[in-house]
């Protein structure tokens, strides 16, 4: 457990995620090309659903780390309340820009796919609402940081509001498992279920677009960690000029 802290230390992290970055961002756009090229364009279409299935290679990774990156937030958030580690906390600050794109992406995407299979655009389904929530927990997350100026009650505040959003992110996995009457279908894909719904023909690319994107989450991270660090240590040169 040692050995995990030292990352905890600016320099340490400044250091590793510098060579870290470039392999994790090469990895991420081949795994997302792949993915979405081989999804889209030599994938036939579904008997019922026609082509708008397709739509799955960007909503379904989308939708994945919206949630995950809040349940991350979640992790560095409690780290930094239980420990006092800043770095984990700038690295929730980082998440949050990221984590509300991909959570945009996951409506409009749902909106485009649901619109021919349900005959609407929207519907208060528990899946899509809750997700609809977490959205909003993502704007006001960024807006509270924005609002505060101490860095530090900044990080206490927005640690807490990711506590109860953590609840929106769980409803957000879970809704078609605990409200069966929605009309957003159950998980089409499992990774240790072989008989889940869906042809392995659309599984394989699948997969690596799922891949593609949680490799962008964290080349994201890395990179908006790191400028946050930046930034933390140009206000406090700033701040020591100032009282020299």
């Amino acid at each position: 457990m040692a050995s995990i802290w030292r990352y905890a230390n600016p320099r340490k992290f400044m250091e590793t995620s510098g060579w870290l970055l470039p392999g994790v961002s090469i990895l991420a756009a081949l795994c997302i090309a792949t993915g979405v090229i081989w999804g889209f364009f030599f994938t036939g279409e579904d008997y019922r659903q026609g082509s708008t299935v397709k739509i799955v290679f960007l909503h379904v990774p989308a939708a994945l780390m919206a949630i995950n990156a809040w349940l991350m937030m979640l992790v560095a958030s409690l780290i930094w309340l239980i420990r006092r580690h800043h770095v984990s906390a700038l690295a929730a600050k980082a998440a949050a820009p990221v984590g509300v794109t991909m959570t945009l992406i996951a409506l409009i995407t749902g909106a485009v796919w649901g619109q021919p299979m349900w005959g609407t655009w929207w519907a208060w389904d528990p899946r899509l609402t809750s997700f609809l929530i977490l959205f909003l927990f993502y704007l006001g997350y960024i807006a509270l940081w924005q609002a505060i100026e101490d860095p530090d009650t900044a990080a206490d505040l927005t640690s807490v509001l990711c506590l109860v959003g953590s609840v929106f992110a769980l409803l957000s996995r879970y809704a078609v498992n605990f409200w069966n009457q929605g009309l957003h279908q159950g998980a089409s894909l499992s990774v240790v279920d072989e008989g889940a719904p869906m042809d392995i023909a659309y599984r394989l690319p699948l997969y690596f677009a799922m891949a593609g994107f949680a490799l962008l989450f964290i080349a994201l991270l890395l990179a908006g960690t790191r400028t946050e660090i930046r930034a933390r240590r140009m206000q406090a040169l700033l701040t020591r000029e100032r009282m020299g």
